[in-house]
């Protein structure tokens, strides 16, 4: 069968034939040990065409790293990785078809991605179903691991297939929030969101936050991320003499957004999540000095634990950055892995025949010391990492201005 493996070339993944999970071979250049193999496959799904494609390839090309990683340090005797990217083009309907896909082929024993929480939203079941496991180092929906009710305090988790390396836009909104607030002196905002999942979630943190802290929203406003003409949105903003903008959503809408408010003579910052968290959103806006981002985890610059693997990503020759969702997802790739480690530990060194569901079962066990810091999972599959970073644009980069282990 036909599936994709991961052979560097300029950072470029290649096309490979090999056969069934039952079907041996020896390890390609890294495997490590010689002899035969079982090939384990492990899926990655992110936009990696379309307006969001800068976060998706950075995706792709972390889980590449690792997997490449794990098989020349033969992390898990008799095993060889290999990856299997497909492209949601940041739209549902098409990480739903992805999703079949990985199910359909057996070999695969987890996934890494997606990108956004509304693409999740149609993987979480069927994954579930299947006993198939997901790891997004970039979904920030709360209500994607603690259902619909979290916000009543009745958390409950819907799937018990879906992980995250990423924190919770519960987190991060009212990590905004309190930055805006009292480390900025803003205390008046007007607030937008692009109606997606991600967006709307973001948004109605921080204003839960920012409200209770004493800051008041001046107005709120919906936008059409696809739309690029901001103008009339611009107008109320302007009148409504708010100090600064927070937008939920990402930076393909983000960056314009901005630039018009500038140009408009509104001298106030815009602020977002993760998603305008990209060296993108300065491409898109050349008035960006000043605005103001948040991202999960410090940066992997600051951190002694990314320092090799900011040095392997370079020596991998990618040609795309590996932006901000880098290290959550070297370590999302390697929860699967670690996962894979235990249940072939637990089967006497040897593969499973239901490889699958074990490697779900052994979720719960995966503790290391990653990419972002410690590595594990709490029982709602969250990841117990809160760590949160404030950035600003200056000088036409994103300089990070403080972090911390937040907690609302």
């Amino acid at each position: 069968m036909l599936i994709l493996t991961t052979v560097l070339t300029t950072g470029a993944l290649t096309l490979t034939a090999c056969g069934s999970r039952d079907d041996k071979g020896t390890t390609g250049g890294g495997g490590g040990g010689g002899g035969a193999k079982t090939k384990v496959v492990i899926g990655v799904d992110a936009p990696f065409s379309g307006d969001l494609s800068a976060l998706g390839l950075g995706i792709r090309n972390s889980a590449d790293l690792a997997i490449k990683t794990a098989n020349k340090n033969n992390t898990v005797p008799g095993v060889e990785f290999v990856a299997q990217p497909l492209d949601d083009q940041g739209q549902p309907n098409v990480g739903q078809q992805n999703a079949a896909k990985f199910i359909s082929d057996k070999k695969v024993v987890g996934v890494v991605g997606p990108l956004n929480s509304s693409i999740s939203q149609v993987m979480q079941k069927p994954f579930t179903d299947a006993k198939l496991t997901q790891v997004s180092p970039a979904n920030t929906g709360t209500e994607l691991t603690q259902g619909d009710g979290w916000k009543t305090g009745n958390k409950k988790r819907p799937f018990n297939a879906f992980f995250r390396t990423a924190t919770t836009d519960q987190v991060q909104g009212a990590f905004a929030a309190k930055y805006l607030k009292e480390t900025k002196k803003i205390d008046k905002v007007y607030l937008m969101d692009d109606q997606k999942t991600y967006g709307a979630g973001l948004a109605a943190s921080f204003k839960d936050q920012f409200t209770k802290l004493g800051g008041k929203i001046v107005g709120e406003d919906h936008v059409v991320p696809e739309e690029r003409d901001f103008n009339s949105i611009v107008t109320k903003v302007k009148k409504s003499g708010a100090k600064a903008l927070y937008y939920g959503g990402e930076y393909p809408a983000a960056g314009p957004l901005s630039q018009q408010l500038k140009d408009s003579g509104t001298k106030i910052p815009l602020m977002g999540g993760d998603g305008i968290y990209s060296a993108d959103f300065l491409k898109l806006n050349k008035k960006a000095e000043g605005d103001f981002a948040t991202s999960v985890g410090k940066p992997v610059e600051q951190l002694e634990s990314a320092k090799k693997f900011i040095a392997d990503y370079k020596a991998g020759g990618y040609k795309e950055d590996y932006e901000a969702y880098g290290g959550g997802t070297y370590d999302a790739t390697w929860s699967i892995i670690e996962a894979v480690k235990i249940a072939v530990a637990n089967n006497s060194g040897k593969v499973p025949d239901d490889l699958r569901p074990k490697v779900l079962e052994s979720m719960a066990k995966v503790k290391f010391d990653g990419v972002t810091g410690p590595v594990s999972f709490d029982e709602f599959g969250d990841t117990t990492n809160t760590m949160m970073t404030a950035y600003e644009v200056e000088k036409g980069k994103w300089a990070p201005k403080f972090s911390e282990a937040y907690k609302p």
